[in-house]
């Protein structure tokens, strides 16, 4: 599927791809800057933003959908291969395309891969939500009222009005995680990251605990784990002007 998305800037391409209900409008604010830099594409994963809705909703399908974008703007065929950047649950997206596709470098901003941890802390909330419209809604706030940290009201404001929370959309991408056992779901993140060889940086602005570090590096040898403690779920806009530097100083290969 060709996704909605715009192209900006100049430069080697950076892909970018939005998290759990939003769109690349959460993004918005370091488009500019990152379009200073690199030619960025900026999608909107089906059943997000201004994407059509379509099943299926597993990361293979999303990773391709963004494939299938850079191919239609006659991008896919460049000589230096896309750095790819994805937050929260985008970042997952993020890894399968560079699992299958081939990438440059991989960041990862503050999603953790270890799905089995993520599946204990999420299925307290499974029952609201699959339950009515009025349940789902409430897990949903509930869920994305604790990631804000240190966001200006502003920016909460912003991030909330772009909210695009479909149930089946939200259902489809966290099926996996609902209906796998912890075997399984290791299996599938071992599966996940097995084809990703390039730099990949796993940056988290809330904590991953102690042995996150080590996990994610006895599966995935290029990774590099940076905590910047207290930012939250959005360390990118909370610190826009250090994420750009970061994203700068670890892209090392243009």
């Amino acid at each position: 599927m060709e996704l909605a998305h715009e192209i900006l800037g100049g430069g080697p391409i950076a892909i970018v791809i939005h998290g759990l209900t939003e769109s690349r409008e959460s993004f918005r604010p370091i488009l500019g800057p990152l379009g200073e830099r690199y030619t960025v594409l900026a999608v909107d994963l089906r059943g997000h933003g201004r994407s059509n809705s379509a099943e299926p909703y597993d990361v293979i399908t999303l990773a391709t959908d963004v494939h299938d974008t850079l191919e239609s703007e006659g991008l896919a065929n460049s000589t230096i291969a896309p750095l790819v950047i994805g937050h929260s649950m985008g970042s997952v997206v993020a890894s399968a395309y560079g699992s299958i596709f081939s990438s440059r470098a991989i960041i990862n901003i503050d999603q953790a891969l270890r799905l089995a941890a993520f599946k204990e802390g999420l299925g307290q909330l499974e029952p609201l939500l699959r339950g009515d419209k009025k349940s789902f809604d409430m897990a949903i706030e509930m869920i994305f009222s604790s990631l804000h940290g240190p966001l200006l009201p502003v920016d909460i404001a912003r991030l909330a009005a772009l909210r695009r929370a479909d149930q089946n959309v939200v259902l489809g991408m966290w099926g996996t995680v609902f209906d796998s056992s912890v075997e399984e779901l290791d299996a599938t993140v071992d599966a996940l990251v097995s084809g990703i060889t390039v730099p990949y940086l796993s940056l988290h602005g809330s904590d991953i605990g102690d042995e996150y570090a080590s996990w994610i590096r006895s599966r995935l040898p290029t990774a590099t784990v940076e905590l910047w403690p207290n930012h939250g779920h959005y360390p990118h806009l909370v610190d826009s002007t250090r994420f750009l530097e970061r994203v700068r100083s670890f892209d090392t290969s243009i």
